[in-house]
């Protein structure tokens, strides 16, 4: 049987998710279970839940009612559970570099609503305070206790995991390959559409959609964090964006524009990003490969800089 390949896109997660899947080409119009177009419904229809029980502006997703409790023991999905481990790892392995108990400063800077949706805002309670210990935080099968003040933000981590968990759902449904883009973040899993390897494009910060660099990559995940997109005028009149210094619970101050990493998953992906922003470059690029991952940093000059295996990849 020979494959082809389909594309499609939709909103989600605050932005665009788009899915490229190398199929089996079954009889035109069969439209079964194993059919192209039932594989990019799936694709959706897990994004959707994900959402819904992730989003920090849905009042009764799993994290803002974990945020609600107020340290009782809530039961959540399986899938939360997911990201909560995956939290903890990240913020562990990048020496709370990575915080996803930030929540309380990006509101507090002014990033409590949906740039989609302004009608749709994260409501904490009053008790939520930015830095809380991961470590305190207890999970028991599907229930999870978090000491009461800790807000969690799905952000990145969010958007890079529901790729990672589409992409391997699909490749279990029979799908040969996928691309799966949750705004920005990429996981690419199984047979490429040339039979060779995925290739990626590197968007230009200063001059966007131009292609600043194009990446192979057989299975993993890639992602880029800026501090060029979701910017906003604060109320006392100076510019923030959403990238929080965890020392100081506000917009981190430095010259570094984005950080694009390419790891074993997404999720992963996403979470070494956010010490490229904090480190010193020269050590940022030396511990990356440490983690058996690349990166490539672009300052305010438009200058690169790469980890010594980023050439891997080109």
């Amino acid at each position: 049987m020979t494959a082809r390949t389909v594309e499609n896109s939709w909103t989600m997660m605050g932005g665009t998710a788009r899915a490229c899947l190398v199929v089996d080409d079954p009889a035109p119009g069969s439209g079964g279970p194993d059919s192209p177009e039932h594989a990019l419904d799936r694709a959706r229809d897990l994004g959707a839940r994900l959402e819904q029980r992730w989003s920090r502006f849905v009042v009764d997703s799993d994290l803002a009612r974990l945020t609600g409790a107020l340290g009782a023991p809530t039961v959540v999905a399986a899938e939360t559970i997911t990201l909560l481990d995956a939290m903890r790892d990240g913020w562990r392995e990048t020496d709370h570099g990575f915080d996803p108990t930030l929540l309380p400063a990006v509101v507090a800077e002014g990033y409590g609503r949906s740039t989609l949706d302004p009608s749709r805002s994260t409501v904490l309670p009053e008790s939520a305070r930015a830095r809380a210990d991961l470590d305190a935080m207890r999970i028991d099968g599907l229930t999870v206790t978090v000491p009461s003040g800790t807000a969690l933000d799905p952000g990145g981590i969010g958007k890079g995991l529901a790729a990672d968990l589409i992409a391997l759902d699909l490749l279990a449904a029979g799908v040969r390959g996928c691309l799966i883009d949750v705004g920005g973040d990429l996981r690419v899993a199984g047979q490429a559409p040339d039979g060779i390897a995925w290739r990626i494009a590197v968007e230009d910060p200063f001059a966007p959609p131009a292609v600043r660099t194009t990446i192979r990559l057989l299975d993993g995940g890639i992602a880029t964090s800026s501090q060029r997109k979701r910017r906003w005028m604060s109320a006392s009149g100076s510019e923030r964006h959403h990238l929080i210094d965890p020392a100081t619970a506000r917009s981190a101050v430095t010259s570094i524009q984005t950080v694009t990493v390419i790891a074993s998953t997404a999720a992963r992906a996403e979470v070494l990003t956010k010490p490229g922003f904090l480190r010193p470059v020269a050590d940022y690029l030396a511990w990356i490969p440490t983690r058996g991952a690349a990166a490539l940093l672009i300052d305010a000059d438009g200058a690169e800089h790469t980890t010594s295996n980023w050439s891997d990849y080109a």
